[in-house]
């Protein structure tokens, strides 16, 4: 038995005006993804509790098999273990992304999509500045993603669960002064992030960027700060050997915090230009493989539309997604044998808001041993009609690797 769950990250939205009161997926042509609604069960998925901030961080973790509420500690531990950053006891690890701050109202929490190459120097020169502190390291991620470590050795980390980070997608366009971090430790945060305005403000790649007409990375913002999870391996807790295809290091950590393989596929930028179609074929050459049960394919660009406000690209996005990821997929699964094929996202992120939400996902599982439940389309409108539902999301995993199908 093959096992294939695709994400189509943050694709569950609102109705909107602008499409005559259908949702970006209603809208959609998906060909591919309403064969699997046809062919199986159609069902709502809640993979946030309402207690919990929405992220892909917590969505995916559900999406997985893992109660949030048990083993989450936070975003940046898991992407830390993506970079292979070890944390030992005592140790936290920081998301550090650069934004764009405006008269302090949050103009761009990706400073534009600031370029890799520039991002790099922006990370070495912060680094330069601290590197007489024992205790923090920066770590280049990719474009305005990257880690802020702090290494106890031996001392009191000054952080709890009590210190509290907003996400900086999560205040788009807001003034940032009642979302800086707070509680234990939260001072010395609010100082590195201060320290970076300083050395940002006459950086060369910034330079560069404002003499080309380009919005600068004016700071960073730390957040999604916690503690390295502890994640029972996912062939203990399912039985089947996993592997992740993705863009973005919070699922290349959560595949590698679990023991799954992480397939790097070039062109796969983790935003709207990624490269659909290979990743579709890299998904089906990593199915081939003896060793691979179970393969997740996940594709940041919807959620970047949704993040952008940008309804057009989100539909393209989706329906690159249906034609170039699914289609392939689900052709070459019916060939090939036993299989179960699972769509759902991690989380919705609303046009409207342009940020993540809590509620339902609309999914769509189909394959050998999954009884049609006679729902055509994949959306959220005929999900809402399902009697199939998960208000503990992390319970849909289990029921889709069930071999009954019950």
């Amino acid at each position: 038995m093959k096992y294939v769950l695709v994400i189509p990250d943050g694709v569950a939205d609102e109705p909107q005006l602008s499409l005559g009161g259908k949702t970006p997926l209603q809208a959609a042509r998906l060909p591919a993804m309403d064969e699997v609604a046809r062919m199986g069960i159609v069902g709502r998925t809640d993979n946030v509790p309402a207690s919990m901030p929405s992220g892909s961080d917590v969505g995916t973790m559900t999406l997985f098999g893992y109660d949030t509420l048990e083993f989450h500690t936070g975003r940046a531990p898991i992407e830390a273990a993506a970079q292979g950053i070890q944390l030992n006891v005592g140790d936290w690890a920081v998301r550090c992304n650069l934004v764009t701050v405006v008269d302090e109202v949050m103009s761009s929490f990706t400073a534009e999509q600031y370029p890799r190459d520039s991002a790099k120097q922006l990370i070495e020169l912060l680094q330069k500045d601290q590197c007489g502190d024992s205790h923090w390291k920066y770590h280049n991620g990719v474009s305005y993603r990257n880690l802020l470590i702090y290494r106890a050795r031996g001392e009191t980390p000054p952080f709890t669960k009590l210190t509290t980070s907003t996400p900086p997608h999560d205040i788009t366009n807001q003034p940032i002064a009642e979302y800086l971090p707070s509680g234990p430790g939260s001072d010395e945060l609010r100082t590195l992030m201060s320290r970076s305005r300083e050395l940002f403000a006459n950086a060369a790649p910034n330079l560069a960027r404002i003499a080309a007409s380009d919005h600068p990375a004016t700071q960073t913002w730390l957040w999604g700060l916690g503690q390295r999870p502890a994640l029972e391996p996912f062939l203990k807790r399912f039985g089947v050997r996993g592997a992740v295809i993705t863009a973005v290091d919070l699922l290349r950590g959560m595949g590698r915090l679990i023991g799954w393989d992480v397939i790097e596929v070039e062109g796969a930028t983790g935003y709207l230009d990624t490269n659909y179609a290979a990743k579709g074929r890299a998904a089906i050459e990593t199915l081939q493989r003896d060793d691979i049960d179970f393969l997740v394919v996940h594709v940041e660009a919807t959620d970047e539309a949704s993040h952008e406000g940008n309804t057009a690209a989100k539909i393209k996005a989706v329906e690159q997604i249906d034609s170039q990821i699914v289609a392939p997929i689900h052709e070459w699964l019916q060939q090939q044998g036993d299989y179960r094929l699972l769509i759902s996202p991690d989380h919705p992120t609303f046009l409207r808001t342009r940020t993540h939400s809590h509620g339902n996902c609309p999914f769509a599982a189909c394959g050998t041993g999954i009884a049609a439940n006679r729902l055509a389309t994949y959306d959220e409108v005929v999900a809402a009609q399902s009697d199939v539902g998960f208000p503990e999301g992390h319970k849909l995993m289990g029921w889709f690797l069930k071999q009954d199908g019950t």
